[in-house]
């Protein structure tokens, strides 16, 4: 187990700091008050992504189909959303920033600023933050507190690792993988951690999309039509009553 007096890696702060306490402390709250949603009107409805603990991939989904796969590693200490603990979250969360737009594959970030340093895969003894940031927001109970412990997909030089659990948390990707689901998702987007295999949480997201449009169309076929629709569609107008002849009465 990583040392109390360990810094950690996703932030750079030391966590048994008081700085880092009070950080923390607010940090809920900051996500309650400013990140309500991904904080952007153009939320990325359209990608999601599965992660799978269990199968050490991510899976790009757009419009419920597949789109590509990457290898990637979650952490090594497990699965939880405990302070100071080292684990990765489950449950849904969201892209809620997107840091390193132009930054090159293998760009060093440290407190989530490029460096300017660049370093190839498996440089020996680096394990740095590389090429793009991706940072999450807890949606759920189970993952309330990732924003404030800088839970993260992100670059790794450490590609050797990939496919086995190597993190502090974050959720690690090559170099250039990062980069490229990077720029094929928005704010916003979806990311599902779960500790089950890809294909049993697609099975079960696709049961649970048919039942829903199953219940849906159930209540659909259910709901009763108004009365004033009824009548207005089946009543006919009544002929029009003739008005009556008027004789003039002598006087």
């Amino acid at each position: 187990m990583t040392p109390p007096s360990a810094t950690n890696p996703n932030s750079g702060q030391d966590p048994g700091s008081p700085l880092r306490r009070l950080l923390q402390a607010g940090g809920a709250l900051f996500v309650a008050l400013t990140f309500t949603g991904c904080g952007c009107s153009d939320k990325d409805g359209s990608n999601k992504m599965i992660v799978s603990v269990r199968d050490q991939r991510l899976l790009l989904v757009r419009g419920g189909k597949p789109v590509k796969s990457y290898k990637i590693s979650t952490s090594k200490f497990g699965l939880g959303d405990r302070d100071g603990s080292y684990c990765t979250p489950l449950g849904r969360m969201e892209v809620s920033r997107k840091i390193g737009d132009r930054a090159p594959a293998g760009g060093v970030f440290k407190q989530r600023r490029f460096t300017g340093e660049v370093i190839p895969p498996d440089a020996p003894g680096r394990d740095p933050i590389v090429s793009r940031i991706l940072w999450l927001r807890g949606t759920e109970a189970a993952n309330r507190h990732a924003f404030a412990r800088c839970i993260y997909i992100h670059g790794t030089p450490e590609e050797r690792r990939l496919g086995t659990p190597a993190s502090y948390g974050c959720i690690r990707m090559g170099g250039r993988d990062v980069i490229d689901l990077y720029d094929r998702v928005g704010l916003g987007a979806d990311v599902f951690v779960v500790n089950s295999s890809i294909a049993s949480a697609r099975a079960a997201d696709s049961a649970s999309a048919a039942a829903q449009a199953a219940a849906a169309a159930a209540q659909a076929a259910t709901t009763p039509i108004p009365a004033s629709a009824q009548a207005g569609n089946s009543a006919k107008p009544a002929p029009p009553t003739p008005s009556p002849t008027l004789t003039k009465r002598r006087s």
